[in-house]
């Protein structure tokens, strides 16, 4: 299972309503979180969930709407008593930009490792999460991010017990080790099924719409995507800065087709994204409009 939760929709600036662009994702009780504008702790405290956790927390890029709550953020990481390292992701140049940022913060209880990503794609095993961070259209260096929680097959009990494996030993082969018995060597393969489909959320904002993005959400459980601008008349706005439209977003949503889709990142001067959302819809009826706190239970197919 995988809870996720857009903490904040806005773009550009924190409103009133309305928290700067973030994500995060919880899974066997580790906490990934994508983007830190400012007042991110806030947010997070809002939605009734704790900093703690947080051991993966990926940067999309560098712009001030996205990475400048890291200082409050680290703090009040700190005063919840955080002792374990903390692993930060992002584009090249990413431990300057948080060291800078961390002129005000400079004393933390825990350690800080960094994970720089150089190449248009990279892949990472960080704790639960199996993580693909994928290069970007913005006016800066900027990545996406899938995050998969992949699921092994099943234990098949017939296949251990024709082995004469001791119930003692199944529960380690569950877990992918390789075990001796009586002179023997059993390896996972000899009584696991194939493996069966994990969940998947794909994360994008700060882009102009590219197949690359598409192939990237393509089936996901959940694609959160950046839907800056909603009216007609703002496409040359969006693509003279390198952002996207809702209606873009939903073209990219039809053709990768994902379960669900989220909209976020709205321009300040979107007051009621829900407005355009029959429109969206019927370019891809599975959009929704993003707001603040929305929450989603992920589930693997069979435990729904």
């Amino acid at each position: 299972m995988m809870d996720v939760c857009l903490l904040g929709t806005s773009g550009m600036m924190p409103l009133p309503y309305r928290f700067l662009t973030g994500m995060m994702a919880r899974a066997e009780g580790s906490s990934l979180l994508i983007d830190c504008g400012e007042g991110m702790q806030i947010a997070i405290r809002k939605k009734g969930w704790s900093t703690k956790p947080i051991d993966v927390l990926c940067l999309t890029h560098f712009h001030a709407d996205h990475c400048s709550g890291l200082p409050g953020l680290l703090l009040s990481m700190g005063n919840a008593e955080r002792t374990e390292p903390l692993t930060i992701v992002g584009p090249k140049g990413v431990e300057r930009i948080v060291s800078s940022l961390r002129v005000i913060a400079p004393e933390l209880p825990f350690e800080i490792r960094y994970l720089e990503l150089t190449e248009k794609r990279e892949e990472h095993v960080l704790g639960p999460f199996h993580l693909r961070a994928f290069r970007v259209n913005h006016n800066i260096p900027c990545y996406g991010y899938t995050i998969s929680l992949p699921r092994a097959g099943k234990f098949q009990v017939d296949k251990a017990k024709a082995l004469g494996l001791p119930v003692q030993m199944w529960g380690r082969l569950q877990r992918g080790e390789t075990v001796e018995y009586e002179g023997r060597t059993y390896t996972p393969d000899m009584v696991m099924g194939g493996a069966r489909r994990g969940l998947k959320v794909t994360y994008c904002t700060d882009s102009r719409p590219s197949s690359g993005i598409a192939e990237e959400a393509r089936d996901a459980d959940l694609f959160i995507c950046e839907g800056m601008y909603g009216e007609a008349d703002k496409l040359e706005k969006a693509k003279l800065h390198k952002h996207m439209t809702m209606q873009e977003a939903a073209r990219m949503a039809a053709a990768a087709q994902p379960r669900e889709m989220w909209l976020t990142h709205y321009s300040p001067s979107m007051n009621h994204p829900e407005e355009f959302m029959e429109e969206i819809r019927q370019i891809f009826p599975g959009a929704r409009a993003g707001r603040d706190g929305m929450t989603a239970e992920l589930r693997f197919d069979d435990e729904e």
